[in-house]
């Protein structure tokens, strides 16, 4: 945890905000498997640590505006609880470490609510159906009325305080980084072939674990980067392949780590692979080097795709005008996803709340008719303060080739010809987090080697 201070002061700020009302915060539960003992392993709702900081399951808590009380809502273990959990400090105990001094039960709680029905309830959008009923329950209203009443104001109030990383978030973060960093150092060491892909993920964790981290988000690991989000493990991996490595590590204060790595399963790439690779790269080198304040994270992305068009270009696969083909999207057969995203407490940052109100400003909408662009989760103008990615990378989807090329899609820009002595090549990025400077940015966390005779000469270790 931090200091009670920190946490007092992200609550004296969220508050000021509002003249009257109640902010609702729900905390997560347990959640089970396969039947309600055997659960899967905690993780507390990202909001609830930011502003009370409590890291257990079953409670929920709240702030009346107006006077400016907080409270938190909680039942102490019963003895049968006590035998199997061990014995915890009492709700008040852990309320008063984050400098609350009102706690309700959850059955106190119920008549509170009852009681103060008049008073607006803000609540954040939910992503747990239990925490729907819960809620439902505690002020006795229909669940789609607690959708229904998911408060804007309030979500955009959170994300406004959540997206600007103070000093000690970005310490966590970059030691989240530098563990994220040895998982990917382990795994291009480590792989070889004839090995499966989970024996490398294996590794993975294990550097994770080692560390007394978690896992940010599933493991990536896989000899099929073309499909973006592939949690397959039982490939094997085979000479002039390459695999793609997107793993991160979580701190035990929940702070994440992202970062992706591709390199060839043999000591060496292959000249295609040198070729799409060092494309791909200088596409990640053109993205970092336009971050700084005030520029927007979408023209970030369009420099990228760019680099990609222009590489592309050089070596026969693309054609044409290059500036008419990335406006219209025909570089995205190749890259159909985004640049980058907010990272913090979450691997994708408050993404729970919708990237319009995180990633986006009233002022820039997302343009919804682009190919490419809906995973594009960060569009906005750049700050200090910001935690992002940077993960441009380059793609052959077998599929979205033949279906273009059965259309002639773009065919004034794709030499899909030659785009066919391609198609099995897979897809790779390198994928590093930054944090936005006041007067640029700067690399979080260890630097894992990026370049290709620097990848080779790792994996020839």
């Amino acid at each position: 945890m931090f200091s009670l201070k920190t946490y007092s002061e992200r609550r004296k700020k969220i508050t000021r905000q509002f003249d009257d009302g109640i902010l609702f915060f729900m905390g997560n539960n347990e959640s089970s498997m396969n039947y309600a003992d055997n659960t899967y392993h905690f993780r507390q709702d990202s909001s609830f640590l930011y502003f009370f900081g409590l890291d257990l399951p079953n409670l929920a808590a709240f702030i009346d505006c107006h006077s400016g009380t907080e409270y938190i809502i909680g039942d102490d273990l019963t003895m049968d609880m006590i035998v199997w959990m061990g014995t915890h400090p009492k709700i008040k105990t852990q309320a008063e470490k984050v400098g609350v001094k009102k706690v309700l039960s959850w059955k106190e709680a119920e008549d509170y609510f009852q009681n103060v029905k008049s008073k607006k309830i803000r609540i954040l959008p939910q992503y747990r159906a239990d925490n729907l009923i819960k809620i439902s329950k505690l002020f006795q209203t229909s669940i789609d009325e607690v959708k229904n009443n998911v408060s804007v104001s309030f979500i955009k109030a959170v994300a406004n305080l959540r997206n600007y990383k103070s000093k000690e978030e970005i310490e966590e973060i970059n030691k989240a980084v530098s563990i994220s960093a040895d998982m990917h150092i382990a795994a291009m060491k480590f792989a070889k072939p004839g090995m499966k892909e989970y024996e490398v993920a294996a590794k993975i964790m294990e550097v994770a674990k080692s560390n007394n981290a978690s896992l940010s988000f599933p493991i990536i690991c896989t000899v099929n980067g073309q499909t973006l989000h592939n949690h397959y493990h039982g490939n094997e991996l085979k000479t002039g392949q390459m695999l793609l490595i997107d793993a991160g590590a979580e701190t035990a204060m929940h702070y994440a780590g992202d970062l992706s790595h591709t390199f060839p399963v043999d000591k060496k790439f292959t000249e295609q692979q040198k070729l799409i690779y060092q494309i791909a790269l200088d596409a990640h080198n053109e993205a970092v080097n336009k971050l700084t304040p005030g520029v927007k994270m979408l023209d970030v992305h369009f420099a990228a795709c760019r680099k990609i068009a222009e590489g592309l270009k050089n070596i026969g696969l693309m054609k044409g005008n290059l500036e008419e083909a990335v406006n219209l999207g025909a570089h995205a057969l190749f890259f159909p996803c985004g640049t980058g995203h907010m990272m913090g407490l979450d691997v994708h940052d408050m993404e729970n709340f919708g990237e319009q109100y995180v990633g986006y400003t009233d002022q820039l909408k997302k343009e919804k008719n682009l190919f490419g662009l809906k995973s594009l989760r960060l569009g906005r103008e750049l700050e200090p303060g910001f935690v992002l990615t940077i993960e441009p990378g380059i793609y052959f989807i077998p599929e979205l080739i033949n279906m273009w090329k059965a259309e002639n899609k773009f065919s004034d820009f794709i030499n899909y010809s030659e785009v066919e002595k391609f198609k099995d090549f897979s897809g790779c990025r390198s994928e590093e987090d930054f944090l936005i400077t006041e007067s640029g940015h700067r690399l979080l966390g260890k630097e894992v080697p990026k370049e290709i005779n620097l990848v080779e000469a790792m994996r020839a270790e």
